[in-house]
């Protein structure tokens, strides 16, 4: 429960006044789970964290069964969400094949998932960077044939566990390439933590330089390195006002070892409060429900919010 009054709102200049949480832990947190969650349990999950405010639930991943295992349920999942709105429950689709099974459940936001470079193309997708954009390609135009919004997720944006440093050009490319497609929006994955703020900052000028406009940007951050909270303030500085979060801190990445979890959407919750930046979010009931499921994985969150707010209890 948290106190009274906490955090205190102090604005700082030059910020959004509101800020839309992408919230991804039931399909980035738990699909890195090494045990496999029942259907049950993800969607409880889910309408928990729609119940606590959160705009944009990311639901699940149509993939091959074999690739990703525990979300080989999305046919199952998906219609035990019946009544949330469907705008709100994006799920992931890789190939054409994923798009059909989506929009035959009433998917109506997807979401594909590219690399800004080709050592982490090859690992995830097995296929080149150019060979992966060409298989978005009928994927994306068929979705917006149908009015499905389209996500464009860019994992490596800052750095690769393989190639190390990235140039800010090549991640450019990339977006740019994604947005002529027709995605609607990007998601910049800093995937293994290594971004500064500095090299956030760096991107979004760079981007908004090729003629991508900082509202079609969102940003995802791990937070390896302890940098996810000053990278995030140094993307809302940029104008920036779509931030993808893990409830509980769940999350990392299967294909990159190095990666631990995704910035917990309570740590962001309690920064953008205390910043006086609505999000909409209640944040005991999120609390309340990282904490189940923490229980239900049975280990503790990584999340300081969460653990400082539990120990008031």
């Amino acid at each position: 429960m948290t106190a009274a009054g906490l955090p205190m709102q102090v604005t700082a200049e030059g910020l959004p006044a509101r800020v839309r949480i992408h919230e991804v832990g039931a399909r980035d947190g738990l699909q890195n789970e090494q045990t496999v969650v029942p259907t049950e349990i993800k969607a409880e999950f889910i309408r928990r964290l729609a119940d606590a405010g959160l705009p944009t639930v990311e639901a699940t991943s149509f993939v091959h069964p074999k690739w990703v295992p525990q979300l080989a349920d999305a046919e199952q999942l998906f219609p035990l969400l019946d009544g949330l709105d469907p705008h709100r429950l994006p799920v992931l689709v890789p190939n054409e094949r994923g798009l059909d099974r989506a929009l035959a459940l009433g998917a109506r936001r997807v979401a594909v998932f590219g690399s800004a470079t080709e050592s982490f193309a090859k690992a995830n997708l097995n296929r080149t960077v150019d060979e992966a954009l060409a298989m978005f390609a009928p994927v994306i135009a068929r979705a917006k044939d149908a009015e499905v919004q389209v996500r464009g997720y860019l994992s490596m944006c800052f750095g690769d566990p393989w190639e190390g440093p990235v140039p800010v050009a090549q991640t450019v490319r990339v977006c740019r390439a994604l947005l002529d497609l027709g995605c609607d929006e990007l998601s910049l994955g800093d995937t293994i933590g290594v971004a500064t703020p500095g090299h956030v900052q760096t991107l979004l000028a760079s981007l908004n330089e090729a003629g991508i406009p900082t509202s079609r940007i969102g940003v995802h951050f791990h937070d390896t390195y302890g940098q996810a909270l000053a990278n995030t303030f140094a993307a809302l500085q940029h104008g920036v006002t779509t931030i993808d979060a893990s409830a509980g801190g769940l999350g990392g990445c299967p294909y990159a070892k190095s990666a631990t979890g995704n910035l917990a959407t309570e740590d962001l919750v309690w920064m953008l409060h205390g910043l006086g930046i609505e999000t909409g979010v209640d944040l005991d009931r999120l609390t309340a429900t990282s904490v189940w499921m923490a229980e239900v994985l049975g280990r503790p969150s990584p999340s300081r919010t969460l653990r400082a707010l539990s120990h008031q209890e």
